[in-house]
């Protein structure tokens, strides 16, 4: 399956890449490679992740990568992942 970020969850890694950076930029840089690194396996394993908790209707899944979610759906043979956020916050349905 093919993998497609949308502009949103990009923008939402260059958001966490600023924000870590500015303690340390070397350790920000790993980081959002480590959150790009674990959205590989839904290549060969596209419902590897969870279905959203607060959302248990809807197609989307989600990763969790240490205090990150990283929220996808699929679509025919493409894994859109939509969005990347703080572990502790609930998706909206607007954010969608």
């Amino acid at each position: 399956m093919k993998i497609l970020w949308t502009e949103h969850a990009a923008a939402c890694l260059v958001e966490i890449e600023d924000y870590i950076a500015t303690d340390n930029p070397m350790a920000a840089e790993l980081w959002v490679e480590q959150l790009v690194q674990r959205t590989r396996i839904l290549a060969a394993h596209p419902l590897a992740g969870r279905k959203l908790p607060e959302m248990p209707k809807s197609s989307l899944r989600e990763l969790i990568e240490s205090n990150y979610r990283i929220v996808y759906r699929v679509t025919g043979e493409t894994v859109e992942i939509l969005t990347v956020f703080e572990r502790h916050r609930q998706l909206r349905e607007d954010e969608v």
